[in-house]
């Protein structure tokens, strides 16, 4: 039904992107791309979701403004400064919108703006406006790449993907990019996330897939336990595919948000994945749960324990740290009938079986917990719910990048 496909942002018709350098940061290299745009050939309906931080980065409410009659033609952005807790923070996101505007001929409402970087210090307006014209010439039809460079900051991999379904009888494209690597506890979206469709599909449908996805996905990753002031995750939907339009909660409906949902779990994973100085992506799998509220508080404890990450880091099959972050979750669970086991791509190995620990080979464990990809899998015995979340493990690594992270 999904097929992935290349061109991130640009996937879909009518959509170009580019990113460029423009010194955001004077210590960045010139080689580092550091402000981007996305830009559709017609108006969109556009929705988001932001961070639940009560402290919010002016470009989070310049975009909620901008989108508050769910349209837009275009996002801005850049990284090496959050333009967040700073004089001038709420002019300096307006002043991004408005040469945008001047730059592709729109509007600065039009735009909706994103930062991402370091906090509390003022933002280089003034090579953004200088880098702007250079930006626009910039955009292309094939630019996706250089638009997810642009929004990096401590990410090892860009982040981006892109599928085609049917809706209707025609093919729809959506795809997106995303950057996120540290300062991650979202219960929004992501750090930062760029979604786009050539679907036509109304304003209020698409605000109700993008809450309904955003909830299963971005919402179940932890990287540190600490939630961003800039989280942002906007989509944009030009209708250029021509389908029916989606107005009703109907097939098209289910099939579009379920596309999102592919692509949104899929940044989740690489996100949680490419987390500051992580080895592994670590997955809980939480199963046989009274519902699928506790089964998500009970695997984001996990994932989010940092005595389960260090365990993870070395390869050390300590299952008690599993129990005890489910513990302390304040989910209902019934101890006495928990199974746990490791799993991976060298095999499982179960640890726990009814909240009791059961013999089993340490060599074997520390082979199944060295590989890339952990999934810890527990089964509560208790109903029929279940929710995975998504983490990584906790490396000195992560200390190193974080212990100088303005400089």
């Amino acid at each position: 039904m999904f097929n992935e496909i290349t061109g991130g942002v640009c996937a879909a018709q009518g959509f170009k992107a580019g990113g460029i350098h423009c010194g955001v940061k004077a210590t960045s290299s010139p080689d580092k791309n550091d402000l981007a745009m996305i830009l559709s050939d017609r108006e969109c309906a556009a929705a988001g979701v932001y961070t639940l931080n009560r402290v919010k980065a002016a470009p989070i409410y310049v975009t909620m403004e901008h989108l508050e009659d769910g349209t837009a033609w275009g996002v801005v952005a850049n990284s090496g400064n959050a333009n967040a807790c700073c004089p001038g923070s709420h002019e300096n996101a307006e002043a991004m919108c408005a040469a945008a505007a001047q730059a592709v001929g729109r509007a600065a409402g039009d735009f909706a703006v994103c930062s991402t970087g370091v906090i509390g210090q003022p933002i280089n307006i003034g090579a953004i406006k200088m880098g702007m014209p250079k930006l626009a010439a910039a955009l292309t039809h094939d630019g996706s790449a250089a638009a997810a460079a642009a929004i990096m900051t401590t990410d090892t991999v860009k982040k981006e993907i892109a599928l085609s379904f049917d809706v209707g009888g025609r093919e729809v494209r959506l795809g997106a990019i995303a950057k996120g690597s540290g300062m991650i506890h979202p219960n929004m979206g992501t750090m930062l996330c760029f979604i786009t469709t050539d679907c036509a599909v109304t304003y209020e449908l698409l605000e109700d897939a993008l809450r309904e996805v955003t909830a299963k996905t971005f919402n179940r990753i932890t990287v540190d336990g600490d939630t961003s002031t800039n989280d942002t995750c906007v989509i944009l939907a030009n209708g250029m595919a021509g389908n029916p339009l989606i107005e009703w909660k109907d097939e098209g409906y289910e099939t579009f948000k379920e596309a999102l949902y592919q692509v949104c779990r899929h940044l989740s994973r690489a996100i949680a994945g490419d987390g500051e100085g992580a080895g592994r992506l670590v997955t809980c799998v939480m199963s046989g749960a009274r519902s699928e509220e506790n089964a998500e508080r009970l695997a984001k404890a996990v994932v989010g324990s940092s005595l389960v990450k260090a365990a993870m880091c070395g390869a050390d099959a300590n299952w008690g740290r599993v129990l005890a972050a489910m513990g302390y979750s304040k989910a209902p669970f019934r101890p006495e009938h928990v199974d746990i086991t490791f799993r991976s791509q060298a095999g499982e190995v179960m640890v726990c079986g009814q909240g009791d620990g059961l013999p089993f080979d340490e060599a074997r464990a520390k082979e199944i917990l060295t590989q890339k990809e952990i999934v810890i899998a527990v089964d509560l015995h208790e109903g029929e719910d279940s929710a995975e979340c998504w983490g990584c493990d906790l490396t000195a690594e992560y200390v190193r990048i974080n212990g100088d992270y303005r400089s």
